[in-house]
């Protein structure tokens, strides 16, 4: 069975992605985790989440908020462990994945990040119904473009000529 999967513009030759399935983590922490990574830089985001690991920093959490206490310097946030754990290893996998196909692994970016809830089964030897928690995450990483820090160079030395030429023409 082949797997489907959440990004559909992904580029083999541009891009590394990384999947972990039926994850026992909550839906609801990976959902806040995975907002607050999404459109970050790799290296940041790692460091981000071991932040958390060690509970230096909390995950501000802006839809699964009801009763969520608030911490220094933000609003509601917690501190999931367990989940900022299996999404690093997801990451590292995702890095190594780019690094095989020969991406630059020190200019990379999270372009999409993705918790989805995955099917749950039945807790082993219980009659009544409790269910485990399970989630599917789907990482991808792209380099990011340097095509923008050279057209912000031309164009400050376009913006820089042109004053010269007021100033010039000033004198």
């Amino acid at each position: 069975m082949a797997i489907k999967y959440a990004f559909s513009d992904y580029s083999k030759e541009l891009m590394a992605r990384a999947v972990g399935r039926d994850l026992s983590i909550s839906k609801k922490q990976s959902v806040e985790i995975c907002k607050w990574i999404r459109h970050k830089p790799l290296i940041r985001a790692k460091k981000m989440l071991e932040e958390v690991i060690a509970m230096k920093t909390a995950v501000p959490y802006t839809r699964f908020n009801w009763n969520v206490g608030h911490r220094p310097g933000m609003g509601p946030g917690r501190y999931p462990i367990t989940c900022s754990a299996q999404i690093l290893a997801i990451l590292k996998s995702a890095e190594a994945n780019a690094q095989a196909k020969g991406l630059n692994t020190g200019n990379l970016v999270i372009v999409h990040c993705n918790a989805q809830k995955a099917p749950t089964p039945l807790h082993y030897g219980r009659q009544r119904g409790t269910h485990m928690k399970r989630t599917h995450i789907e990482i991808v990483l792209q380099e990011k473009a340097e095509k923008k820090t050279e057209e912000k160079a031309k164009s400050k030395a376009q913006k820089e000529k042109k004053t010269e030429k007021k100033d010039k023409q000033g004198e």
